[in-house]
């Protein structure tokens, strides 16, 4: 089966900014903020992931249910429990693909973005 990628990290309580200047010629010490896109993102992989695992243990039970002999006394019931498989295999690739999503596009955000602290500047 598939490995979930790496979850975003949620901010931490004793989690700081990055430290010192944007660059070598600002002087100004910069305001940080945690990236709201970043904590969507969290947010998102935290109530998907749930969801996620309450599909596969329902088909995990259904599939096991199939599978037992007291269930099926027919020969048809191997289409069931093949079809069954089939979906067990198609949540799999969509967990995968869910969660590779939110994982690639967290990685790609910037957890702090500056902001205006509303200070002077010397050109507007």
């Amino acid at each position: 089966m598939y490995v979930d990628p790496p979850a975003p990290r949620p901010k931490a309580i004793d989690e700081r900014p990055p430290a010192g200047s944007t660059g070598p010629l600002d002087s100004q010490p910069r305001a940080w903020e945690f990236n709201p896109e970043y904590q969507r993102l969290v947010v998102a992989w935290q109530a998907v992931l749930p969801q996620l695992e309450i599909l596969k243990t329902v088909l995990d039970k259904a599939y096991d249910l199939a599978r037992s002999p007291q269930t099926w006394d027919a020969p048809v019931g191997e289409r069931y429990v093949q079809d069954i498989r089939a979906w067990r295999t198609r949540l799999a690739v969509y967990r995968h693909t869910v969660l590779t999503a939110i994982s690639d596009e967290a990685h790609d955000t910037p957890r702090w973005i500056p902001v205006e602290a509303n200070a002077p500047h010397a050109f507007p």
